[in-house]
């Protein structure tokens, strides 16, 4: 009997032992079949945070730009905007290049005189002041880039600066740049953003007729130094996708392009500019790319009273800016540049009835002989980049 029941005890154990394996193998092959489950269907189709998932989508972003050049107001031009109650019209001079004007994004302009208004006495060459209603023009025409920075904005004084100043802050949508009320106001980061694109506009001057700021009050007109343009673009550059630059340089009434512009330009492009946008020489000069930068050497006159064919032929230029984010890498170009003359036609005896001209809206009624003057003005801009796009002349 001891004999049987020890057997049994024994045939239990066996059980019992075989019993555990066969549970410990049915765990383990479970545990494999779920293992085995999880590839590679169920990898495929885990989703990615969205973060990631935006990253790699590709995203592209569009704005157009048109740029033209001085706003020069002389008396003759505020005496034709005159209106019967006293204030001031401007708008008329501008209704053939307004639906060009008016489609772009951004447009931008110089304004050469500074715009003190009527209550400080409006005055012209040497020293001008100009009514605001010229502000009120370019803004129906659609501009929203203004350049305040020239050889004319102390004509005035301070008086005038900040009289301007008050008239271009209270206009909503317009960024101005390269005269300020303070040291604090100059040097704030302004970043401005357009269909996705942020931006940021400077300008300076590299003549001032002798008429500086104050000692203390250097903000009132932005004198050019290297030192000063690498601090406001380092302070942006990796902040912004596209940086402009306007530059009062050059030589009056030169066609060429003068060794300080040209060493300008250069250092300009180093920095990371992307846009140079030049004025002063009141006449046309080349455009060109210093590595990825679109240089425009001078834009000329758009608007003026000045006496020959060659101060009042000025450019039209137009660029589309693009940006592309692909896998979290943006890029950023400055592409298609097109060309157009521009011409102020007034009567030459009186001096009245101003108006600007697109070159390709003229005819010899207009501007006599306008073909050859459109022939030597595009070889002027093109002499850099001979492959710029021009308008084409529709005229008789």
């Amino acid at each position: 009997m001891v004999q049987r029941s020890g057997k049994k005890k024994r045939l239990n154990s066996v059980a019992k032992a075989l019993s555990f394996f066969a549970l410990l193998f049915v765990a383990i092959g479970i545990s494999l079949q779920a293992y085995t489950s999880l590839s590679p269907k169920e990898v495929v189709v885990q989703k990615k945070p969205k973060k990631e998932v935006e990253k790699e989508e590709k995203k592209e972003y569009h704005a157009s730009m048109v740029m033209v050049g001085d706003a020069l107001i002389h008396n003759s031009l505020y005496i034709d905007a005159k209106q019967a109650d006293g204030s001031y019209d401007f708008k008329p001079m501008l209704e053939l290049t307004k639906p060009i004007t008016s489609k772009y994004d951004l447009a931008y302009y110089n304004q050469e005189t500074v715009l003190g208004g009527t209550k400080l006495g409006l005055s012209s060459y040497p020293r001008f002041n100009s009514p605001q209603e010229v502000g009120d023009a370019f803004i129906d025409s659609g501009f929203n880039l203004v350049s305040l920075a020239t050889n004319h904005t102390m004509d005035c004084g301070e008086t005038a600066v900040l009289a301007g100043l008050e008239y271009w802050n209270s206009k909503e949508g317009i960024a101005t740049a390269g005269s300020y009320t303070s040291f604090e106001d100059r040097d704030k980061v302004r970043i401005y953003e357009v269909n996705g694109i942020k931006y940021a506009f400077f300008s300076y001057t590299t003549w001032t007729n002798g008429l500086v700021p104050p000692a203390g009050k250097e903000y009132l007109n932005n004198v050019y130094s290297d030192e000063l343009a690498k601090a406001d673009i380092e302070r942006v550059r990796d902040k912004v996708d596209v940086v402009m630059v306007a530059m009062h340089w050059g030589t009056e009434y030169s066609l060429g392009v003068s060794a300080e512009q040209e060493k300008i330009a250069h250092y300009l492009s180093e920095l990371g500019v992307d846009i140079v946008i030049g004025a002063h020489p009141h006449v046309v000069e080349p455009v060109e790319y210093i590595g990825k930068t679109l240089v425009i050497y001078s834009l000329g006159n758009y608007i003026s009273a000045q006496d020959t064919t060659e101060k009042l032929t000025g450019l039209m230029m137009s660029v589309d800016i693009k940006k592309t984010v692909d896998k979290g890498v943006t890029t950023v170009s400055v592409e298609n540049p097109k060309a157009e003359l521009l011409y102020t036609k007034f009567n030459l005896r009186g001096k009245f009835n101003f108006k600007v001209y697109p070159y390709s809206q003229l005819n010899n009624t207009v501007l006599p002989n306008y073909r050859s003057y459109y022939e030597k003005y595009k070889a002027v801009v093109t002499q850099r980049y001979p492959d710029l796009a021009f308008s084409e002349l529709t005229g008789e």
